[in-house]
Parts: structure tokens; C-alpha cells; sequence
């Protein structure tokens, strides 16, 4: 008798000690895409219009590859004099790279097909909007496919400028180098004008 209300303690101890080892491993052990974005989305010159574009860039060891990245943008409108929230698929110039050794510069070209088309500067500042993105890649280190979610607000783009370079090659020239440091660098520029570009 003594023997089988010991058994019948310690078998809930032994399950629960079970349990907590397999979440602490699930949670521990899980892996993560290690991928830093840029602080601004910019509004830049692109080709012959402009685009929407931000940056990412691996900032470990991990080999990331066959990366693809999706686009939502929410605006909040207004219609019939109410205000409504609206979500739209962004395009983007490209959507699935083989390989994120470097940085990857996502571009959204703002044509006739982007809900931003005809935007002006003025325009940007006064709507309220968010730009979602989601981002995954397999990493080949856990041989397994990891994902990244980020998203820009208004007051986190800016209107006319360009990123900054940053990688450059090693002083004997046999390797790229990138400088995790410099994702946020960026210069004003000037924007074409064309509709949804400038003040007029």
C-alpha cells in the first residue's frame, strides 16, 4: 500500500517536470530570422517615378536564404464623411531573393496601381497609415523557415531621400563587408516631378 501512494505522488511530479522541459526547449530552442530593419521607410527617386522603400539586413551569423517579403499598407479614409479603414497589397519590385547575405532594400514603385499614387508630401503627413510587412526565410543553420514582422507608421516616413550605402569591400578586396551600423543612414534627394511626387 505505502508503495503505491508513493508511486501515485511522484508520477505527477515526474509529468510536470516533463511539461516544463518541453516548453522551456520550445521556447528556447525556437528559431528567429535575426533580421534588423531600417528605422524610416523613405520616399525616394526610383527609375523614372518614385517608390516607397525600406531596408533589411541579416545581423547574425545565420545563412538566410530563398527570402520573401509581402506588403500590406492600412490607410484610415474618409467616405461619405465617415472615416473607414481600408488595406491594400503592396507590389513590389522584388518580392523573393535566392539568397540575404546583405542588406535587401524593398521597393514598392508608386504608379498608377499604388494606392499612394498622386500623393503629395502634404498628403503623406496627413493621412494616417501603416505599412506591414512580413518577411521569411529558411535559415540554414536550423534548417527550418523563419519569419519577421515589422511596420512603418506615418511619422516613421520621410518624404525625398535615399539610402546610404552600407557595405563595402575589405582592404585586400577579397570580401563585402556589411556595416549593420549604417541601415539608418540616409540623404535627402530630390524627387522627379511627376504626380505624387512634389508640391506644385
Amino acid at each position: 500500500m505505502t508503495s503505491a501512494v508513493a508511486t501515485f505522488e511522484a508520477f505527477p511530479g515526474l509529468i510536470s517536470f516533463a511539461i516544463a522541459t518541453g516548453l522551456f526547449y520550445g521556447r528556447f530552442s525556437r528559431p528567429q530570422a535575426f533580421l534588423k530593419f531600417s528605422d524610416h521607410a523613405l520616399v525616394s527617386p526610383y527609375r523614372k517615378g518614385v517608390a516607397l522603400m525600406f531596408r533589411m539586413a541579416p545581423f547574425k551569423n545565420n545563412l538566410l536564404s530563398e527570402g520573401e517579403v509581402k506588403l500590406t499598407l492600412g490607410m484610415r479614409v474618409e467616405e461619405d464623411g465617415k472615416p473607414v479603414n481600408k488595406f491594400y497589397n503592396l507590389d513590389t519590385a522584388i518580392s523573393k531573393v535566392n539568397s540575404l547575405s546583405l542588406s535587401w532594400t524593398v521597393v514598392h514603385p508608386i504608379n498608377e496601381q499604388s494606392p499612394l499614387y498622386g500623393f503629395t508630401e502634404q498628403d503623406l503627413k496627413a493621412t494616417d497609415m501603416e505599412l506591414m510587412i512580413f518577411a521569411k526565410a529558411f535559415d540554414e543553420v536550423f534548417s527550418n523557415t523563419v519569419v519577421s514582422r515589422w511596420s512603418y507608421v506615418t511619422a516613421e516616413m520621410v518624404w525625398g531621400a535615399r539610402f546610404n550605402l552600407m557595405y563595402h569591400p575589405s582592404e585586400d578586396q577579397t570580401r563585402t563587408i556589411l556595416d549593420i551600423s549604417r541601415i539608418n543612414d540616409y540623404t535627402p534627394a530630390v524627387l522627379p516631378d511627376i504626380p505624387g511626387t512634389k508640391e506644385v
